[in-house]
């Protein structure tokens, strides 16, 4: 980092300042911290960081011995976490924490994203409760525009695909719903069965599919979190 830039100061925090507080970077690690190992991966939990940034994170996180990066037999690159990263995982958790129990919730509902919501979806997909066969989930969101209103859970062989196009499979279970109130049920602030009962929700399909979406839906790491505002 440019000298510039910085701080200029031999505190510790602000040290870790310099290297973690730039605009995306606890965000990338996040994603890292929860799975994401690959460059496209990355990606689909950043929708809105361009290319070109995030690029340039994982160079900077890299000098920084926060990850290093181990090239796969196809020649593409995967990012793993050093002991420096791992190091930051109650650090990165703390602050989500921090942010569930004391961001207000309008806030926290005010930049909805539903790529970003399927795709966290996806990662903590319990198969455990569904059938075990190949199983297609639809999400319908109606008032968003047609391009982004549609997405589709396919879990088979224990593991789960986010499809942004039909995938052609039959459909186990629709489910209709507001985006404000599918990330608000992810996010912990509201409960599924209320949601459903209040006409919030509609669910569709394979009644046993149906009856157990809350024990596979899984929700948000931060769900659990005790809120201390409204």
């Amino acid at each position: 980092m440019p000298e510039s830039s910085g701080y200029g100061q031999f505190c510790p925090v602000s040290m870790a300042s310099e290297i973690l507080c730039s605009r995306w970077t606890i965000v990338l690690l996040r994603e890292m911290l929860c799975g994401s190992t690959r460059f496209n991966d990355l990606r689909r939990g950043l929708a809105r960081m361009s290319p070109t940034l995030l690029s340039k994170r994982l160079k900077e996180l890299e000098l920084a011995g926060v990850i290093r990066s181990v090239p796969t037999p196809s020649g593409a690159s995967e990012y793993k976490l050093t002991e420096a990263g791992e190091d930051l995982r109650p650090i990165i958790l703390g602050i989500g924490n921090w942010g569930q129990r004391w961001v207000e919730s309008r806030l926290s509902l005010r930049n909805l994203d539903p790529t970003l919501l399927m795709w966290d979806m996806r990662r903590n997909l319990s198969t455990d409760p569904l059938p075990p066969r190949r199983c297609t989930i639809q999400f319908l969101y109606p008032e968003l525009a047609t391009t982004h209103r549609n997405y589709w859970l396919v879990v088979e062989s224990g593991g789960v695909d986010l499809c942004y196009t039909d995938p052609g499979f039959e459909i186990d279970l629709l489910v209709t719903s507001s985006l404000r109130t599918m990330t608000s049920i992810w996010m912990g602030l509201a409960r599924l069965d209320a949601e459903v009962r209040a006409g919030h929700v509609q669910l569709e399909g394979d009644p046993a599919i149906r009856r157990a979406m809350q024990h596979w839906l899984k929700l948000s790491t931060f769900a659990p979190v005790e809120r201390r505002v409204a």
